[in-house]
Protein backbone atom coordinates (compact mmCIF):
# COMPACT_ATOMS: atom_id res chain seq x y z
CA UNK A 1 0.00 0.00 0.00
CA UNK A 2 1.30 3.45 -0.92
CA UNK A 3 1.46 5.92 1.96
CA UNK A 4 3.05 9.30 2.51
CA UNK A 5 5.95 7.62 4.27
CA UNK A 6 6.42 4.61 1.97
CA UNK A 7 9.56 4.72 -0.19
CA UNK A 8 9.13 5.65 -3.84
CA UNK A 9 10.14 2.97 -6.32
CA UNK A 10 11.54 3.39 -9.80
CA UNK A 11 10.69 1.93 -13.20
CA UNK A 12 7.28 0.50 -13.99
CA UNK A 13 6.70 -0.06 -10.27
CA UNK A 14 6.38 3.69 -9.80
CA UNK A 15 3.49 3.85 -12.28
CA UNK A 16 1.82 0.76 -10.82
CA UNK A 17 1.99 2.28 -7.34
CA UNK A 18 0.34 5.49 -8.53
CA UNK A 19 -2.41 3.70 -10.44
CA UNK A 20 -3.25 1.62 -7.35
CA UNK A 21 -4.16 4.75 -5.40
CA UNK A 22 -7.94 5.18 -4.95
CA UNK A 23 -9.48 7.11 -7.81
CA UNK A 24 -6.26 7.83 -9.71
CA UNK A 25 -6.73 5.17 -12.41
CA UNK A 26 -10.28 6.29 -13.19
CA UNK A 27 -9.37 9.97 -13.30
CA UNK A 28 -6.37 9.25 -15.54
CA UNK A 29 -8.60 7.41 -18.03
CA UNK A 30 -11.23 10.16 -17.93
CA UNK A 31 -8.51 12.77 -18.42
CA UNK A 32 -7.28 11.19 -21.64
CA UNK A 33 -10.80 10.89 -23.05
CA UNK A 34 -11.96 14.35 -21.92
CA UNK A 35 -8.89 16.14 -23.27
CA UNK A 36 -9.54 14.95 -26.82
CA UNK A 37 -12.60 17.22 -27.34
CA UNK A 38 -10.77 20.01 -25.47
CA UNK A 39 -7.83 19.87 -27.90
CA UNK A 40 -10.19 19.69 -30.89
CA UNK A 41 -11.85 23.03 -30.09
CA UNK A 42 -9.31 25.31 -31.78
CA UNK A 43 -9.17 23.65 -35.18
CA UNK A 44 -12.93 23.03 -35.23
CA UNK A 45 -13.79 26.66 -34.46
CA UNK A 46 -11.28 27.83 -37.06
CA UNK A 47 -12.72 25.60 -39.78
CA UNK A 48 -16.28 26.58 -38.80
CA UNK A 49 -15.54 30.28 -39.26
CA UNK A 50 -13.69 29.72 -42.56
CA UNK A 51 -15.69 26.94 -44.21
CA UNK A 52 -19.20 27.50 -42.82
CA UNK A 53 -19.37 31.23 -42.08
CA UNK A 54 -17.12 32.21 -44.98
CA UNK A 55 -14.70 34.50 -43.14
CA UNK A 56 -10.92 34.64 -43.42
CA UNK A 57 -8.31 33.07 -41.20
CA UNK A 58 -7.68 36.30 -39.30
CA UNK A 59 -11.33 36.37 -38.18
CA UNK A 60 -11.15 32.66 -37.44
CA UNK A 61 -8.05 33.24 -35.31
CA UNK A 62 -9.94 35.73 -33.15
CA UNK A 63 -12.68 33.21 -32.41
CA UNK A 64 -10.18 30.43 -31.77
CA UNK A 65 -8.29 32.75 -29.40
CA UNK A 66 -11.45 33.85 -27.58
CA UNK A 67 -11.94 30.39 -26.05
CA UNK A 68 -8.50 30.09 -24.36
CA UNK A 69 -8.66 33.76 -23.35
CA UNK A 70 -11.90 33.05 -21.53
CA UNK A 71 -10.35 29.93 -20.02
CA UNK A 72 -7.38 31.93 -18.71
CA UNK A 73 -9.76 34.25 -16.86
CA UNK A 74 -12.24 31.61 -15.77
CA UNK A 75 -9.73 28.99 -14.62
CA UNK A 76 -8.78 30.60 -11.29
CA UNK A 77 -12.44 31.58 -10.66
CA UNK A 78 -13.65 28.02 -11.18
CA UNK A 79 -10.76 26.71 -9.11
CA UNK A 80 -11.73 29.02 -6.27
CA UNK A 81 -15.29 27.71 -6.54
CA UNK A 82 -13.96 24.17 -6.08
CA UNK A 83 -12.04 25.31 -3.01
CA UNK A 84 -15.14 26.86 -1.45
CA UNK A 85 -17.96 24.55 -2.57
CA UNK A 86 -16.36 21.35 -3.79
CA UNK A 87 -16.01 19.72 -7.20
CA UNK A 88 -19.64 18.87 -7.96
CA UNK A 89 -21.10 22.42 -7.89
CA UNK A 90 -18.40 23.54 -10.31
CA UNK A 91 -19.08 20.57 -12.59
CA UNK A 92 -22.83 21.27 -12.65
CA UNK A 93 -22.25 24.95 -13.46
CA UNK A 94 -19.81 24.30 -16.30
CA UNK A 95 -21.91 21.44 -17.73
CA UNK A 96 -25.01 23.63 -17.84
CA UNK A 97 -23.31 26.59 -19.53
CA UNK A 98 -21.19 24.44 -21.86
CA UNK A 99 -24.24 22.47 -23.02
CA UNK A 100 -26.00 25.71 -23.88
CA UNK A 101 -22.97 27.13 -25.68
CA UNK A 102 -22.24 24.10 -27.86
CA UNK A 103 -25.93 23.69 -28.70
CA UNK A 104 -26.30 27.32 -29.81
CA UNK A 105 -22.84 28.12 -31.20
CA UNK A 106 -23.37 26.47 -34.64
CA UNK A 107 -26.42 28.75 -35.17
CA UNK A 108 -24.69 32.06 -34.39
CA UNK A 109 -23.33 34.64 -36.77
CA UNK A 110 -19.73 35.74 -36.49
CA UNK A 111 -20.16 38.63 -34.04
CA UNK A 112 -22.32 36.69 -31.63
CA UNK A 113 -20.05 33.65 -31.92
CA UNK A 114 -17.01 35.74 -30.98
CA UNK A 115 -18.63 36.93 -27.75
CA UNK A 116 -20.15 33.55 -26.96
CA UNK A 117 -16.79 31.82 -27.47
CA UNK A 118 -15.23 34.02 -24.80
CA UNK A 119 -18.04 33.29 -22.32
CA UNK A 120 -17.99 29.61 -23.24
CA UNK A 121 -14.26 29.52 -22.58
CA UNK A 122 -14.70 31.12 -19.16
CA UNK A 123 -17.11 28.36 -18.12
CA UNK A 124 -15.58 25.47 -20.06
CA UNK A 125 -14.99 22.31 -18.06
CA UNK A 126 -11.41 22.85 -16.79
CA UNK A 127 -10.44 19.23 -17.30
CA UNK A 128 -6.69 19.95 -17.32
CA UNK A 129 -6.84 21.81 -14.00
CA UNK A 130 -9.26 19.36 -12.36
CA UNK A 131 -7.05 16.38 -13.15
CA UNK A 132 -3.95 18.10 -11.77
CA UNK A 133 -5.82 19.11 -8.63
CA UNK A 134 -7.05 15.55 -8.08
CA UNK A 135 -3.55 14.15 -8.56
CA UNK A 136 -2.10 16.69 -6.13
CA UNK A 137 -4.73 15.77 -3.53
CA UNK A 138 -4.76 11.98 -3.99
CA UNK A 139 -1.09 11.21 -4.62
CA UNK A 140 1.49 11.36 -1.78
CA UNK A 141 4.30 13.84 -2.37
CA UNK A 142 6.90 11.16 -3.08
CA UNK A 143 4.82 9.72 -5.91
CA UNK A 144 3.73 12.89 -7.68
CA UNK A 145 6.55 12.80 -10.23
CA UNK A 146 5.32 9.61 -11.97
CA UNK A 147 1.73 10.82 -11.54
CA UNK A 148 2.39 14.11 -13.29
CA UNK A 149 4.59 12.38 -15.87
CA UNK A 150 1.56 10.23 -16.78
CA UNK A 151 -0.52 13.40 -16.91
CA UNK A 152 1.93 15.07 -19.31
CA UNK A 153 1.98 11.97 -21.50
CA UNK A 154 -1.81 12.04 -21.52
CA UNK A 155 -1.69 15.63 -22.73
CA UNK A 156 0.68 14.63 -25.55
CA UNK A 157 -1.65 11.83 -26.65
CA UNK A 158 -4.64 14.16 -26.63
CA UNK A 159 -2.83 16.73 -28.78
CA UNK A 160 -1.87 13.98 -31.19
CA UNK A 161 -5.52 12.90 -31.42
CA UNK A 162 -7.83 15.85 -30.79
CA UNK A 163 -6.92 18.31 -33.57
CA UNK A 164 -6.79 15.52 -36.17
CA UNK A 165 -10.18 14.20 -35.04
CA UNK A 166 -11.68 17.69 -35.08
CA UNK A 167 -10.47 18.46 -38.59
CA UNK A 168 -11.51 15.08 -40.03
CA UNK A 169 -14.98 15.20 -38.44
CA UNK A 170 -15.47 18.74 -39.71
CA UNK A 171 -14.59 17.74 -43.26
CA UNK A 172 -16.78 14.58 -43.12
CA UNK A 173 -19.77 15.69 -41.05
CA UNK A 174 -19.64 19.47 -41.20
CA UNK A 175 -18.58 21.96 -38.54
CA UNK A 176 -22.02 22.25 -36.90
CA UNK A 177 -22.21 18.52 -36.18
CA UNK A 178 -18.60 18.42 -35.01
CA UNK A 179 -19.21 21.29 -32.59
CA UNK A 180 -22.13 19.41 -31.08
CA UNK A 181 -20.00 16.26 -30.82
CA UNK A 182 -17.42 18.28 -28.89
CA UNK A 183 -20.15 19.58 -26.61
CA UNK A 184 -21.38 16.05 -26.02
CA UNK A 185 -17.82 14.99 -25.17
CA UNK A 186 -17.53 17.72 -22.53
CA UNK A 187 -20.93 16.79 -21.12
CA UNK A 188 -20.05 13.10 -20.91
CA UNK A 189 -16.76 13.90 -19.18
CA UNK A 190 -18.62 16.04 -16.65
CA UNK A 191 -21.10 13.25 -15.93
CA UNK A 192 -18.31 10.73 -15.37
CA UNK A 193 -16.49 13.11 -13.02
CA UNK A 194 -19.76 13.71 -11.15
CA UNK A 195 -20.12 9.97 -10.62
CA UNK A 196 -16.48 9.44 -9.64
CA UNK A 197 -16.38 12.57 -7.44
CA UNK A 198 -12.61 12.27 -6.94
CA UNK A 199 -10.95 14.01 -3.98
CA UNK A 200 -9.77 17.57 -4.58
CA UNK A 201 -8.45 18.17 -1.07
CA UNK A 202 -5.77 16.13 0.66
CA UNK A 203 -7.41 16.77 4.03
CA UNK A 204 -10.74 15.21 3.04
CA UNK A 205 -14.19 16.70 2.68
CA UNK A 206 -14.75 17.99 6.20
CA UNK A 207 -15.45 21.62 7.12
CA UNK A 208 -13.45 23.96 4.91
CA UNK A 209 -11.24 26.35 6.88
CA UNK A 210 -10.91 29.91 5.59
CA UNK A 211 -8.44 30.45 2.78
CA UNK A 212 -5.07 31.92 3.76
CA UNK A 213 -4.23 35.47 2.64
CA UNK A 214 -2.69 35.80 -0.79
CA UNK A 215 0.62 36.94 0.68
CA UNK A 216 0.98 33.57 2.43
CA UNK A 217 0.68 31.34 -0.64
CA UNK A 218 1.74 33.51 -3.61
CA UNK A 219 5.42 32.89 -2.88
CA UNK A 220 8.52 33.46 -4.98
CA UNK A 221 8.96 29.71 -5.62
CA UNK A 222 5.34 29.45 -6.81
CA UNK A 223 5.86 32.41 -9.15
CA UNK A 224 8.99 30.64 -10.40
CA UNK A 225 6.98 27.50 -11.21
CA UNK A 226 4.28 29.47 -13.04
CA UNK A 227 6.92 31.43 -14.97
CA UNK A 228 8.67 28.20 -15.97
CA UNK A 229 5.42 26.70 -17.25
CA UNK A 230 4.67 29.81 -19.33
CA UNK A 231 8.21 29.90 -20.75
CA UNK A 232 8.12 26.19 -21.62
CA UNK A 233 4.87 26.69 -23.52
CA UNK A 234 6.37 29.67 -25.37
CA UNK A 235 9.33 27.55 -26.47
CA UNK A 236 7.13 24.62 -27.51
CA UNK A 237 4.30 26.46 -29.27
CA UNK A 238 6.53 29.14 -30.80
CA UNK A 239 8.80 26.50 -32.28
CA UNK A 240 5.82 24.55 -33.60
CA UNK A 241 4.48 27.57 -35.48
CA UNK A 242 7.95 28.35 -36.83
CA UNK A 243 8.64 24.90 -38.26
CA UNK A 244 5.12 24.78 -39.71
CA UNK A 245 5.80 28.09 -41.46
CA UNK A 246 9.16 26.84 -42.72
CA UNK A 247 7.75 23.60 -44.12
CA UNK A 248 4.76 25.37 -45.66
CA UNK A 249 6.95 27.97 -47.32
CA UNK A 250 9.22 25.31 -48.81
CA UNK A 251 6.40 23.20 -50.21
CA UNK A 252 6.69 20.49 -47.56
CA UNK A 253 3.39 21.06 -45.77
CA UNK A 254 2.55 17.37 -46.18
CA UNK A 255 5.34 16.56 -43.69
CA UNK A 256 4.02 18.75 -40.85
CA UNK A 257 2.09 15.86 -39.32
CA UNK A 258 5.14 13.58 -39.60
CA UNK A 259 7.45 16.02 -37.82
CA UNK A 260 4.86 16.73 -35.16
CA UNK A 261 4.33 12.99 -34.57
CA UNK A 262 8.09 12.42 -34.13
CA UNK A 263 8.24 15.33 -31.70
CA UNK A 264 5.28 14.01 -29.69
CA UNK A 265 6.66 10.46 -29.55
CA UNK A 266 9.97 11.83 -28.26
CA UNK A 267 8.04 13.73 -25.58
CA UNK A 268 6.20 10.56 -24.58
CA UNK A 269 9.51 8.70 -24.23
CA UNK A 270 11.00 11.53 -22.19
CA UNK A 271 7.95 11.71 -19.95
CA UNK A 272 8.01 7.96 -19.33
CA UNK A 273 11.70 7.97 -18.40
CA UNK A 274 11.24 11.02 -16.16
CA UNK A 275 8.39 9.42 -14.24
CA UNK A 276 10.16 6.07 -13.88
CA UNK A 277 13.46 7.52 -12.65
CA UNK A 278 14.26 7.44 -8.93
CA UNK A 279 15.75 10.93 -9.15
CA UNK A 280 15.28 13.70 -11.65
CA UNK A 281 16.83 17.12 -12.33
CA UNK A 282 15.09 20.13 -10.79
CA UNK A 283 12.59 22.14 -12.80
CA UNK A 284 14.95 25.03 -13.80
CA UNK A 285 17.50 22.56 -15.17
CA UNK A 286 14.86 20.77 -17.25
CA UNK A 287 13.59 24.11 -18.58
CA UNK A 288 17.12 25.21 -19.47
CA UNK A 289 17.80 21.95 -21.32
CA UNK A 290 14.47 22.28 -23.15
CA UNK A 291 15.42 25.79 -24.25
CA UNK A 292 18.93 24.78 -25.29
CA UNK A 293 17.69 21.68 -27.12
CA UNK A 294 15.21 23.83 -29.05
CA UNK A 295 17.89 26.09 -30.55
CA UNK A 296 19.37 23.56 -33.06
CA UNK A 297 15.97 23.36 -34.78
CA UNK A 298 16.79 26.80 -36.22
CA UNK A 299 19.11 24.95 -38.64
CA UNK A 300 16.21 22.89 -40.02
CA UNK A 301 15.31 22.99 -43.69
CA UNK A 302 14.17 19.71 -45.16
CA UNK A 303 11.40 18.01 -43.19
CA UNK A 304 13.65 15.19 -42.00
CA UNK A 305 16.12 17.68 -40.54
CA UNK A 306 13.35 19.19 -38.40
CA UNK A 307 12.33 15.70 -37.27
CA UNK A 308 15.90 14.93 -36.16
CA UNK A 309 16.70 18.33 -34.67
CA UNK A 310 13.52 18.39 -32.58
CA UNK A 311 14.17 15.01 -30.96
CA UNK A 312 16.18 16.58 -28.13
CA UNK A 313 13.55 19.21 -27.40
CA UNK A 314 10.84 16.55 -27.54
CA UNK A 315 12.60 14.38 -24.95
CA UNK A 316 12.43 17.25 -22.44
CA UNK A 317 8.96 18.58 -23.25
CA UNK A 318 6.82 16.30 -21.06
CA UNK A 319 9.41 16.16 -18.22
CA UNK A 320 9.56 19.96 -18.00
CA UNK A 321 5.79 20.35 -17.90
CA UNK A 322 5.48 17.48 -15.39
CA UNK A 323 8.11 19.09 -13.17
CA UNK A 324 6.18 22.36 -13.30
CA UNK A 325 2.97 20.59 -12.24
CA UNK A 326 4.80 18.76 -9.46
CA UNK A 327 6.29 22.01 -8.14
CA UNK A 328 2.93 23.80 -8.20
CA UNK A 329 1.26 20.88 -6.41
CA UNK A 330 3.95 20.89 -3.73
CA UNK A 331 3.72 24.65 -3.13
CA UNK A 332 -0.08 25.03 -3.26
CA UNK A 333 -1.77 25.05 0.17
CA UNK A 334 -4.63 22.58 0.32
CA UNK A 335 -7.19 25.29 1.09
CA UNK A 336 -6.46 27.18 -2.16
CA UNK A 337 -5.34 24.27 -4.32
CA UNK A 338 -8.12 24.83 -6.85
CA UNK A 339 -7.26 28.51 -7.24
CA UNK A 340 -3.55 27.79 -7.65
CA UNK A 341 -4.21 24.98 -10.12
CA UNK A 342 -6.42 27.41 -12.03
CA UNK A 343 -3.51 29.86 -12.11
CA UNK A 344 -1.38 27.08 -13.54
CA UNK A 345 -3.91 26.67 -16.34
CA UNK A 346 -3.81 30.43 -16.90
CA UNK A 347 0.01 30.31 -17.05
CA UNK A 348 -0.28 27.70 -19.80
CA UNK A 349 -2.82 29.80 -21.70
CA UNK A 350 -0.68 32.93 -21.38
CA UNK A 351 2.22 30.97 -22.86
CA UNK A 352 0.09 30.05 -25.86
CA UNK A 353 -1.18 33.62 -26.19
CA UNK A 354 2.41 34.95 -26.20
CA UNK A 355 4.00 32.25 -28.34
CA UNK A 356 1.71 32.37 -31.36
CA UNK A 357 1.80 36.10 -32.16
CA UNK A 358 5.47 36.45 -31.15
CA UNK A 359 6.59 33.59 -33.35
CA UNK A 360 4.30 34.76 -36.16
CA UNK A 361 5.73 38.28 -36.14
CA UNK A 362 9.30 36.96 -36.12
CA UNK A 363 8.54 34.59 -39.00
CA UNK A 364 7.05 37.44 -41.04
CA UNK A 365 9.71 40.05 -40.24
CA UNK A 366 12.80 37.84 -40.03
CA UNK A 367 12.62 34.06 -40.54
CA UNK A 368 11.42 30.83 -38.91
CA UNK A 369 14.98 30.26 -37.70
CA UNK A 370 14.96 33.56 -35.78
CA UNK A 371 11.58 32.69 -34.25
CA UNK A 372 12.96 29.37 -32.98
CA UNK A 373 16.08 31.02 -31.56
CA UNK A 374 14.06 33.66 -29.71
CA UNK A 375 11.51 31.20 -28.27
CA UNK A 376 14.24 28.82 -27.12
CA UNK A 377 16.19 31.70 -25.59
CA UNK A 378 13.12 32.80 -23.63
CA UNK A 379 13.08 29.39 -21.97
CA UNK A 380 16.78 29.70 -21.13
CA UNK A 381 16.35 33.13 -19.55
CA UNK A 382 13.25 32.02 -17.63
CA UNK A 383 15.18 29.01 -16.32
CA UNK A 384 17.75 31.33 -14.77
CA UNK A 385 15.09 33.57 -13.25
CA UNK A 386 13.12 30.64 -11.86
CA UNK A 387 16.29 29.14 -10.34
CA UNK A 388 16.89 32.40 -8.46
CA UNK A 389 13.28 32.64 -7.28
CA UNK A 390 13.25 29.03 -6.09
CA UNK A 391 16.16 29.80 -3.76
CA UNK A 392 14.23 32.59 -2.04
CA UNK A 393 12.41 31.87 1.22
CA UNK A 394 8.79 30.75 0.87
CA UNK A 395 7.37 34.09 1.86
CA UNK A 396 4.66 35.89 -0.05
CA UNK A 397 5.57 38.19 -2.90
CA UNK A 398 2.34 40.13 -2.37
CA UNK A 399 2.23 42.31 0.72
Amino acid sequence: MVTEASPARGGMAAYRDVLRLPGVGGVTAVALAARIPATAVGVTMTLHVVLTLGYGYAAAGLVAAAVPTGMAIGGPVLGSLVDKRGLRPMLLLTMLISAGFWAVAPLLGYGWLLGAAFVGGMFALPVFSVVRQVLAAAVPAGYRRPAFAMDSMSVELSYMTGPAAGSLLTLWLGSATTMRVIGAGFLLAGVVLLVLDPPVRATGEGPRPPAPPVREWLTAPLVAALLAITAAIVAIMGTELAFIASLTGSGQAWAIAVVNAVWCVASLVGGFVYGAARRAPPMPVLLAVLGAATLPAALGGAWWTFALLLLGAGLFTAPTLAAGSDTVATLAPDRVRGLVTGLQGSATTVGIAVATPLSGVLVDTASPAVAILVCGSIALVAAGVSAVLLRRPRTGVVS
